[in-house]
């Protein structure tokens, strides 16, 4: 009943027929050419309209000035609507989504809808934040603000697939990897006066995008440029300390030797006794007790910042064991990034529980659902829609897509 009356209300004002004739985006003019019938799809339910249509000869492109100023314009979806559709699009599947709809709204959209309206919203969601040209966080800034970046798999369709080397006995791969930034601040204490991430300010960046350059390339990677976007925005270079966590890959340092180079390195702590454990399982046995007891004296080791200990005794293994050759390697590549002593001393986190948490958060609960399959471009609209949304950033991109514009 509201939907039939709105619609009679609209269809009674005929004063979208502005003029004759008004401006196209071609250069050219369009003219009036009568009034066209459209249904729309709204929260209050289907919305039926009349509006001025004008038509423009030089590029065969028509307008509805109505459409523009309800902001439906190229869609048959309210702004409401689309908003509903954003929120179950990026939180879960699209038949799930359609479920939900249907259930709390008692609007009926079907799962390809929401698909394509979610992935449409992501989209713009992506180009906004590629046009943002000003910091955007508005707290007062931290004196230590930390980033790190990770990567996880995402399940992708065959066609996605072909001709990519992967982690399968054939040498075939079932995943893309996308990678995630994260920017945080850790000023809140726990009990032990560790420093804890400080609640509310987590934000992220992810998108299935490679993080290497060519050779002598002055262009950075894509996801370069997208981790100095996420900085600029955070205001990373204006803090008194900058740190780095990362999981000992090389790119991830690579990237920060170019981009940030002041940045504190940091190999975060569980990472390192993550291998050193590993070692242990190679060379003794999963279930032996010397691989406990070793790995818990390197541990120790570990924490205490006694890294030559460490080598040494890998150094012992290494002429029966390539996991403790490349653990050498690993050490000494990453020894100045774990000096754990040190950076205790100085107050500063040494895990990276945020981007784990975050992989599992942004990619892990929406994308690897059991049967989910992705296009690149799907999966990157919903990155980008999730991340928006688990940053707090949602209302003020809606805010900018919301602000009138001409026809």
């Amino acid at each position: 009943m509201a939907a039939r009356l709105l619609a009679q209300r609209l269809n009674a004002d005929l004063s979208d027929h502005i003029t004759p004739t008004l401006p196209c985006s071609c250069g050219g003019q369009a003219r009036y050419a009568g009034r066209r019938d459209k249904c729309f799809q709204t929260v209050l339910g289907e919305l039926c309209l009349c509006r001025a249509y004008y038509h423009c000869p030089r590029c065969g492109h028509g307008v509805c000035p109505r459409d523009c100023t309800l902001g439906m314009s190229d869609t048959s979806l309210s702004p409401a609507l689309v908003r509903m559709v954003g929120a179950v699009g990026a939180t879960v599947s699209f038949q799930e989504g359609s479920s939900i709809l249907r259930e709390l709204a008692g609007v009926d959209v079907d799962p390809k809808r929401v698909e394509r309206a979610a992935e449409r919203l992501g989209v713009e969601i992506a180009e906004d934040e590629k046009a943002l040209a000003q910091p955007i966080d508005p707290r007062p800034l931290a004196p230590t603000l930390y980033m790190a970046v990770d990567g996880t798999g995402v399940p992708m369709h065959r066609s996605e697939l072909v001709g990519r080397h992967g982690k399968q006995p054939d040498g075939s791969a079932k995943t893309r990897e996308a990678k995630l930034c994260a920017i945080w601040t850790a000023e809140a204490r726990d009990e032990q006066g560790r420093p804890v991430r400080d609640p509310g300010s987590v934000s992220y960046t992810a998108a299935i995008e490679t993080a290497a350059s060519p050779d002598a390339s002055p262009k950075s990677s894509p996801f370069a440029e997208r981790v100095l976007r996420e900085a600029y925005r955070r205001r990373f270079d204006h803090t008194q300390r900058r740190v780095l966590l990362g999981d000992g890959a090389p790119w991830i340092w690579k990237l920060a030797e170019i981009h940030l180079p002041d940045a504190i390195q940091i190999v975060d702590l569980f990472h390192a006794k993550q291998r050193l454990s590993d070692i242990a399982k190679a060379v003794y046995g999963p279930t032996s007790h010397l691989a406990t007891a070793w790995a818990r004296r390197r541990h120790a080791e570990l924490d205490q910042g006694h890294i030559d200990k460490i080598l040494k005794a890998l150094s012992r293994l290494a002429s029966r064991s390539h996991e403790a050759r490349n653990g050498i390697v690993y050490i000494q590549t990453n020894r100045h990034r774990m000096q754990y002593p040190s950076f205790r001393a100085q107050d500063l986190c040494i895990s990276s529980a945020v981007i784990e948490a975050g992989c599992k958060i942004v990619v892990g609960a929406r994308f690897k659902r059991a049967g989910m399959h992705w296009t690149t471009a799907g999966a990157n609209a919903i990155l980008a829609l999730r991340s928006s949304r688990l940053s707090g950033r949602f209302e003020d991109f809606w805010e900018r897509r919301s602000r009138p514009q001409a026809a």
